[in-house]
């Protein structure tokens, strides 16, 4: 078998509407007829284009290999393509892309679901947080702006049978406006700390305290600031502490030495090279590495391994279309160190829902793995129609 062509995607569905949401997959195409689907997962921020442009040079490349031969295609593109050792994202989640197309054809190729080639379920189903809550639970995006917001979001969450929730409590101002970088370098104002602080009472007070809650950051105050404000918080029975500060080893050793609520990284580092550090530190409690930016199935899985050796968790990291959304869980159900799944609100919204043929989402909080043959989902036609389409052959 090998490929034959590779249909590269710059998805923008609702580009009229001027909203940041621009998936980037692929489509591999087989001599046998099969194909396999895969998405670059830098759907927001500033980097969808460039990881389109990668994929077009890195398709190149795989055309006449045999796709059962992941490990080999891996290691061609990361040794071949120069820029590939020491990466980032736009690099590695060109390679991921490909990848994760690969590992659809061959679990199709053998007629199985994905968990069954990476070594079977551990588990039947999946407990899932409902993530983002600082753009409200449900179909339309909003920017919360009172602590009651919070807690309503919450609520909101916690009814339909999630035991967990992530907020970044940070994200915007009491008038709902989007908080800017001005706080990046210096201690938090108490007039933030304070706003934050409610939020957080809020939700803690909305949720009880058999829910567990997550507080995202994003990265967007600094290693001081990030200490500042986990003091403050450790009353309040926090989770896990998310993107405290820059993916940074030395700067998140620092905020881990000095607070008691365990540390979450990961969407920001990729491939085992970058997590080793964090690693041996003992810096991260659980990781969160994503199949679209990590280095697709083939490198995340060894990044999840090598993560057991060392006691720490995974929860995969899913912000994207909903394609990688079944890989996920294919990969968690295999993991001993699966710890929480990620569903982020952006599933709910229909101009991301209707990207591809199906729209998993959980049930009382908790998500069943797929046994369809592959990963479990693929390009929907509106995706065909609604993108900026690419045939490398």
């Amino acid at each position: 078998m090998k490929i034959t062509k590779v249909d590269v995607m710059l998805i923008n569905p609702h580009a009229e509407d001027n909203k940041p949401w621009t998936p980037v997959g692929i489509r591999v195409y087989t001599d046998e007829g099969l194909y396999g689907d895969g998405e670059t997962a830098l759907a927001y921020g500033a980097a969808s284009h460039g990881a389109y442009g990668a994929l077009l040079d890195f398709s190149e490349k795989v055309i006449g290999k045999d796709p059962l031969d992941t490990e080999v295609i891996w290691e061609d593109l990361y040794k071949s393509t120069f820029w590939a050792q020491n990466g980032g994202p736009v690099i590695f989640g060109a390679i991921s892309a490909i990848d994760i197309a690969l590992w659809d054809i061959k679990a199709k190729y053998f007629n199985v679901p994905l968990y069954k080639l990476l070594g079977g379920k551990m588990r039947n189903t999946l407990r899932a947080y409902a993530s983002q809550l600082q753009f409200g639970w449900g179909p339309v995006r909003l920017g919360l702006k009172s602590a009651q917001e919070y807690a309503d979001a919450a609520k909101k969450a916690v009814a339909e049978g999630y035991t967990a929730v992530k907020v970044d409590f940070f994200n915007f101002d009491k008038d709902g406006n989007r908080l800017g970088h001005e706080m990046t370098t210096r201690l938090l104002p108490a007039k933030y700390a304070n706003m934050i602080e409610e939020r957080v009472a809020a939700v803690r007070d909305a949720i009880g305290h058999d829910t567990d809650l997550i507080m995202e950051n994003h990265s967007n105050i600094d290693a001081q600031g990030a200490v500042q404000l986990a003091r403050i918080m450790e009353k309040y029975n926090i989770f896990m502490f998310e993107e405290p500060c820059t993916p940074s080893p030395d700067v998140n050793k620092f905020v881990h030495d000095h607070v008691r609520i365990p540390i979450s990284q990961g969407e920001r580092i990729y491939t085992r090279w970058q997590y080793k550090q964090y690693f041996k530190d003992g810096s991260i409690q659980m990781i969160q590495p994503d199949l679209g930016t990590c280095g697709g199935i083939t490198e995340t899985k060894k990044v999840c391994d090598m993560a057991h050796a060392y006691d720490i968790g995974v929860q995969i990291h899913v912000c994207c279309s909903p394609l990688l959304v079944p890989a996920a869980l294919h990969l968690e159900a295999v993991l001993p160190n699966f710890t929480i799944h990620e569903h982020h609100v952006y599933y709910l919204h229909e101009y991301n829902r209707q990207l591809c043929v199906h729209d998993y989402q959980p049930e009382n909080g908790y998500f069943t793995i797929p046994e369809v043959p592959g990963i479990g989902n693929e390009w929907s036609d509106y995706a065909f129609k609604h993108c900026e389409l690419t045939t490398v052959k």
